[in-house]
């Protein structure tokens, strides 16, 4: 039966509302574009991008042609949940978006030729971001195609957020898992009706992927928000990352076992064994992030070179539809097709080979399992123990308001874990 357009309209009229209504996820790049980082004052490279109103901050990243493309970047805002906001881009943006990247830098006395572009903001364009919340810039190539995407977060100092680490209050769990207490003490607002005005994010490791969203304050007391729960703010405490270091990529160092030059160079990690079994061992990391560096170059950003790192793990060879991933903030701890291990049925091991600029980067291997679930311990183990560091996000809509606000950002580490 052919569509009238009265039902085609009918049918759009639907189906606007549940688009609006939609979680935005962010978009990974191709694989010619990497090492993606927001850096500011305030943050370190690879740290989750919470941002000062106001700040300036840095948007970084390299594509591996030798043509230098062209890309144009959008700010777009929204809500706690990710969902589109009802502002209009005049209300949180002063100035233009969706303008061409014009600050790269093409590499320098590498084997992998690539161009790095930086993108500050604001700028002469983009001139202010002018309310708190949820962000996402969407970096665009010359035909108008999305190449990545990537959350951030603007945040006024209108609360205090103590935060901190506790043992889980499950006794079940409690040699597996950290929980995480907090306290919001408003400094220049009045939280009218806290449970439905107030939301609160938890993110360990700067890690989006396994955030705990929507926690409502427990209880009140005076003018505080208190939130000691037994189960609702729990985490896995996972297990220290594993890490290597390449900054001279002419000799083996720390993780290396060898290297080898063919058109670029290779390094060869050590092979890596199932952890979850072992005693827990503490083992001093960076909380999975990464940091380029390079030896006896000024500047790293286009003097460090690429390398082919091969990585390897003892591990019984999986038959039930479940794959292994190397984790970490080098690619958003995404788990896709080109940061999966394959089984070599010859060594009896699981093997990748992925391109990573020089540096020092933290990595664990998780698993996947055949419904999509993310088994972040199932290799590497969780231990109480664990040091890990805790981001908390808090969000305010007061009443009649159409916006989330972030009012406030409070952070804590487990390596002061009490009972």
């Amino acid at each position: 039966m052919k569509m009238t357009k009265k039902i085609r309209q009918i049918l759009i009229f639907a189906i606007l509302p549940l688009v609006a209504l939609s979680q935005v996820e962010e978009v990974n790049p191709p694989d010619y574009i990497k090492t993606i980082t927001f850096k500011s004052r305030n943050t370190n490279q690879g740290e989750l991008p919470i941002l000062r109103y106001g700040e300036t901050f840095y948007l970084e990243f390299d594509a591996l042609r030798n043509n230098e493309p062209d890309f144009y970047y959008v700010i777009e805002h929204y809500n706690y949940d990710w969902t589109k906001s009802n502002l209009v881009k005049s209300e949180y943006l002063r100035g233009f978006d969706d303008f061409r990247i014009v600050d790269y830098v093409n590499s320098f006395n590498t084997y992998e030729i690539y161009s790095h572009y930086r993108l500050v903001l604001p700028n002469q364009q983009t001139k202010a971001l002018l309310v708190s919340g949820n962000y996402l810039i969407s970096i665009y190539n010359e035909y108008q195609e999305l190449e990545f995407s990537r959350k951030f977060m603007i945040v006024e100092d209108l609360a205090n957020v103590g935060v901190s680490i506790k043992r889980s209050r499950d006794v079940s769990l409690i040699n597996e898992k950290q929980s995480v207490d907090i306290i919001v003490s408003p400094l220049s607002l009045n939280f009218n009706n806290p449970n439905e005005t107030i939301k609160t994010l938890i993110v360990q490791n700067n890690n989006l992927t396994t955030a705990i969203y929507n926690v409502k304050p427990q209880y009140t007391l005076g003018n505080e928000l208190i939130y000691r729960y037994n189960t609702e703010t729990t985490f896995w405490g996972g297990n220290e990352f594993l890490f290597f270091e390449n900054k001279d990529v002419r000799a083996a160092n720390i993780g290396v076992q060898f290297i080898d030059l063919k058109d670029i160079y290779h390094n060869y990690l050590f092979t890596n064994i199932i952890r979850k079994d072992l005693p827990y061992t503490y083992n001093p990391d960076i909380n999975g992030r990464f940091l380029i560096t390079v030896i006896d170059r000024e500047d790293p950003s286009v003097e460090a070179d690429y390398v082919n790192i091969h990585f390897s793990l003892q591990h019984p060879e999986l038959k039930d539809g479940s794959n292994i991933y190397i984790y970490g903030n080098y690619n958003n701890f995404a788990t896709e097709e080109s940061n999966m291990m394959y089984f070599n049925p010859q060594k009896g091991i699981y093997e990748a080979i992925l391109k990573l600029k020089q540096g020092f980067y933290n990595y664990k291997y998780v698993i996947v399992d055949k419904d999509n679930n993310l088994q972040e311990g199932a290799i590497s183990g969780n231990f109480w123990q664990t040091e890990n560091n805790y981001k908390v996000l808090v969000y305010y809509r007061d009443l009649g308001a159409r916006y989330d606000r972030l009012i406030g950002f409070g952070e804590g580490n487990s390596i002061d874990i009490s009972n």
